[in-house]
């Protein structure tokens, strides 16, 4: 009768025991769930990303164009962007333009020539790198900016009659359209002898998903954009910033590394506070521990299982078949991977071709774990016909 409640007892027992490792357990699920939901949906989260689908990205503008039938390729740093050809009918679209560094930019306007370059929200130095003689300046627009755009300017957008509206923005001193008293919010460079079309974009922000749709964003965007058959969407990244320009440390580690780090720190020393007082005396173990021969070849077996590490299996089989047929033939114990010697013995000794037996000892890694066995099976039938015979 007295038996009864000793299951419930070692339940109560177990869960006393083990509360604070399940807290702590669950405590760092949810915290992992929250950071993972609490970071952009998207792939990059960098700002006019034509995968962004956050406020400050640009994944509506770059559907919008590929359904008109306008072919969108992303470029991701020089390299990429040096991988999609220019003709006359490319439209070469830069955003994130304060990544760009000084041979950067040169490696753009020579790949660019052929096709129109159009730069999005430039500082001074990268219009000066760019060869722009004009300064901009950065305005808060409070009011939408008609578009006013003289007879020849950008005639081929067709923008007459049209409004923007962003919050910032930057004004070129240069011919365009939408027109401030401090400069235009488009503007056309005229081309030099080492650029060609040039196009100064200083109202970024109406490509972004949040801006697009307000006063006439997105026809501006759409026809700045889709004016030729394809679009070479160009995202510099820190490795095309030059070390001269003062790259900082922090814009070469995402966002959400800094406080990962502090609720890794946070969780471990709750850890640590919470099992010290546990860990009890050391144990004291007499030294030194032998441990048995086939132990150990059982124990490196499993690891090698374990790991799928077939190559290193398949040496040490190989390894040890050697040393042993060369005992067997009284021959000198193989010094490294050449086997010669021994393949050319075995071969004679047992009445072989030798190519077989090289390709047995010295052959390719197996792939599969039924190679691996075939190979040990078949390394084990050699030994026994050389001692047989």
């Amino acid at each position: 009768m007295s038996a009864e409640p000793a299951a419930p007892a070692r339940r109560t027992h177990t869960w006393r025991r083990h509360r604070w490792n399940l807290l702590v357990g669950a405590g760092l699920l949810l915290a992992v769930v929250v950071v993972a939901f609490s970071q952009s949906s998207t792939r990059s989260g960098v700002p006019l990303d034509p995968e962004n689908a956050d406020p400050d990205g640009a994944r509506a503008v770059a559907r919008v164009l590929a359904d008109e039938g306008v072919e969108v390729l992303i470029a991701r740093g020089a390299e990429a962007l040096e991988q999609h050809p220019v003709d006359e009918g490319t439209v070469v679209l830069v955003t994130s333009s304060a990544q760009l560094g000084p041979s950067t930019i040169d490696r753009l306007l020579a790949h660019s020539t052929r096709g129109r370059l159009v730069v999005a929200d430039p500082e001074n130095a990268v219009t000066d790198a760019l060869g722009v003689d004009a300064q901009s300046v950065q305005v808060a627009m409070t009011e939408p900016a008609a578009a006013d755009c003289g007879p020849r300017a950008f005639a081929d957008l067709e923008l007459a009659g049209l409004e923007v509206h962003v919050d910032q923005a930057r004004a070129f001193a240069l011919p365009g359209c939408f027109g401030l008293p401090d400069g235009r919010l488009l503007a056309q460079a005229p081309p030099t002898a080492d650029r060609g079309e040039l196009t100064l974009l200083g109202a970024g922000a109406l490509l972004s998903n949040e801006q697009v749709l307000r006063a006439d964003n997105a026809a501006v965007a759409l026809r700045l954009l889709g004016s030729g058959e394809r679009l070479v969407w160009y995202l510099p990244d820190a490795r095309d910033l030059a070390g001269q320009q003062g790259l900082d440390l922090r814009e070469l580690l995402p966002p959400w590394l800094v406080p990962g780090l502090w609720l890794l720190g946070v969780a471990m020393l709750a850890v640590v506070l919470l099992r010290a007082r546990r860990l009890g005396p050391l144990a004291v173990e007499p030294l030194p521990v032998v441990v048995k021969a086939v132990e150990a070849t059982t124990s490196r077996g499993r690891l090698y299982r374990r790991a799928g590490d077939r190559e290193h299996a398949a040496a040490a089989l190989r390894a040890a078949t050697a040393h042993r047929l060369a005992a067997a033939l009284r021959l000198p114990a193989p010094a490294g991977a050449d086997l010669a010697e021994l393949v050319v013995a075995v071969s004679r000794h047992c009445d072989l071709a030798p190519g077989p037996v090289s390709a047995l000892l010295t052959g390719p890694a197996p792939v599969t774990d039924e190679e691996l066995v075939h190979l040990a099976n078949d390394l084990a039938a050699l030994e026994e016909e050389v001692r047989r015979r």
